[in-house]
């Protein structure tokens, strides 16, 4: 089975919240805890990773918080897995760090090389903006 890592997911879940206030109002981390139920220290770590991606900034103390750099119909999943996750490869003969030594020869190197392509492409298409409104899996709204 396919499983998304929680650093994946959380990152998802946090960058919604983000978007909610987006673009007068910044989120604190206390805020996508509560809401997301997502410890505070792991958040760090992973907003730390959305910054120095440039997908969010950050500012301290009263009236502080997260926002989005862009809007939200500018920011795929892709782009918050990928910063979180590396590259999105479903086996890891498919990971650039891994590779695999019997590409040549593998029957389903191109099976699982299409569907990696696939979950993608379908990631790209899906933007905070979809999340705010709710409406994924609407056909004429995605791809």
């Amino acid at each position: 089975m396919l499983r998304l890592s929680t650093k994946g997911q959380y990152g998802v879940r946090a960058m919604f919240e983000i978007a909610l206030g987006y673009p007068d109002r910044p989120v604190t981390i206390k805020e996508i805890s509560d809401n997301q139920d997502v410890s505070e220290s792991y958040l760090e770590q992973i907003l730390n990773k959305l910054r120095k991606a440039g997908l969010i900034t950050s500012k301290k103390g009263p009236g502080g918080g997260y926002t989005l750099t862009m809007p939200p119909d500018e920011i795929s999943i892709a782009d918050i897995l990928i910063q979180l996750e590396g590259p999105l490869a479903i086996t890891s003969c498919l990971d650039p760090s891994e590779g695999c030594l019997r590409v040549d020869k593998c029957v389903s190197h191109l099976l699982w090389k299409g569907l990696g392509q696939q979950i993608e492409r379908f990631l790209k298409t899906i933007k905070l903006s979809h999340l705010i409104k709710g409406d994924i899996g609407k056909e004429d709204e995605i791809c």
